[in-house]
């Protein structure tokens, strides 16, 4: 999904005040977050959630595959997975094959699948489907995001959510308080000899005056923020240059990717100990309605190369290891593959949910293939049901402030 898509996605969803916070009104900047790390950081044992949205309609059938089923094969000659292309998960399932470092953390009992994933009669809109699921709304629009009445209900700091996507999602959108938008931007420090040089001010000089001693550690902590928040502050130009160099290298399809880099950038703040208890971030492109196999296997890849080095930076420090990642997308993708060997809009989907804190492996039942509603699957699990158990035992809130009217819960999910 484009930015120009994106702001459609802003004004159609309902969510006006996201409207005027994705043109800049709450956009902060990297040093206003250290500052809030310096004034106010995190206690290391404060959990912070990590949402990520895969826009477009991620295909869930060819995500978590039922590769054993006569069923799947049937409805999918062609798209199909087989049995020994899948990376087994039991049950008769299989991770995606780009999905080789999730598959790490499955064995590691660090990843929770919670399987047929959606909510009360679907509608196959992109618009109307993501407006929903970031509203946590599913029978009549509403002007704030499920994260935003958090804020609402929590306190009014808006540095307490943060997005690092181009436009500031629906979710964080509250009646009152609503999230700080912090866009990638360039960040790039002098090299070769100019570089070392520059490098020498920050150092302290024996002798040197109070206003020498604070100029120079100015420069240190420039070199410190390079450092913590590494490739995620490099320049557009920069960025690029090392993404076609990995592709180069064969390092994985879609090299670092703009996920990557956002995932990076909210590690960074997370080790720093900035005051933000939620985070936003996205990977988009998957409405595969034509040769959806490779382009999603592609696109899983990137996810995979984004979230498995970031679950592992997190597993090494007190505060990644109180995170929890969650990764949706608005709806899955029909069983019966379409006549462009891809897939059209469909319902129910697997969620992810990753960290430390999660208890690893199957939630909720996997949709069958033969019983379906006018050829779709029927979902299990009431997406509010998962958001409820990150409200209470991630956020520590209680779920009725924000999902008003829904009582349900997955038990057991997060430990």
């Amino acid at each position: 999904m484009d930015n120009l898509t994106r702001r459609r996605f802003l004004t159609l969803s309902g969510v006006t005040a996201a409207g005027a916070l994705a043109a800049g009104a709450t956009q902060v900047h990297w040093s206003d977050l250290l500052a809030a790390a310096v004034d106010d950081p995190l206690p290391s044992d404060d959990s912070v959630l990590v949402v990520i949205t895969l826009y477009g309609g991620n295909d869930g059938l060819n995500t978590v595959v039922p590769a054993a089923d006569p069923a799947y094969q049937k409805a999918r000659p062609e798209l199909a997975y087989q049995p020994d292309e899948v990376l087994d998960l039991g049950d008769g399932l299989g991770l995606n094959p780009g999905l080789k470092g999730l598959k790490g953390l499955w064995d590691d009992k660090k990843l929770a699948i919670v399987r047929g994933v959606g909510y009360p009669e679907p509608d196959r809109s992109h618009f109307r489907s993501m407006a929903i699921w970031q509203t946590a709304a599913p029978k009549s629009p509403i002007p704030t995001g499920w994260l935003g009445r958090w804020l609402d209900a929590t306190g009014a700091d808006p540095l307490r959510a943060v997005s690092v996507e181009p436009t500031l999602p629906p979710l964080l959108a509250g009646a009152t308080t609503a999230a700080a938008s912090l866009p990638l931007r360039g960040l790039a420090l002098p090299k070769g000899a100019v570089g070392t040089a520059y490098a020498a001010l920050g150092k302290a000089s024996p002798g040197e005056g109070l206003w020498q001693a604070k100029a120079a550690k100015s420069v240190l902590d420039l070199q410190e923020v390079t450092r913590v928040l590494g490739t995620a502050v490099k320049t557009g130009r920069e960025r690029a240059e090392d993404e076609d160099e990995q592709r180069t290298q064969g390092a994985s399809a879609g090299g670092a990717s703009q996920l990557g880099a956002q995932l990076e950038l909210i590690a960074g703040l997370i080790e720093a100990g900035v005051p933000t208890r939620a985070y936003s971030a996205s990977l988009g492109g998957f409405d595969t309605h034509a040769d959806e196999r490779g382009t999603q296997q592609r696109l899983l890849t990137e996810l995979d190369t984004a979230l498995t080095p970031f679950a592992q930076r997190l597993a090494k420090t007190d505060r990644g290891k109180n995170t929890v990642v969650l990764v949706y997308s608005e709806f899955g993708r029909r069983v019966e593959a379409n006549g462009s060997d891809g897939t059209d809009h469909g319902t129910a989907g697997p969620v992810f949910v990753l960290g430390d804190k999660v208890s690893g492996g199957f939630h909720g039942e996997q949709p069958s293939l033969t019983e379906l509603s006018n050829g779709d699957l029927v979902a299990g699990t009431d997406f509010r049901d998962v958001y409820a158990a990150v409200l209470q035992q991630v956020l520590g809130t209680d779920p009725g402030k924000v999902l008003a009217g829904h009582n349900g819960m997955i038990d057991g999910l997060l430990v």
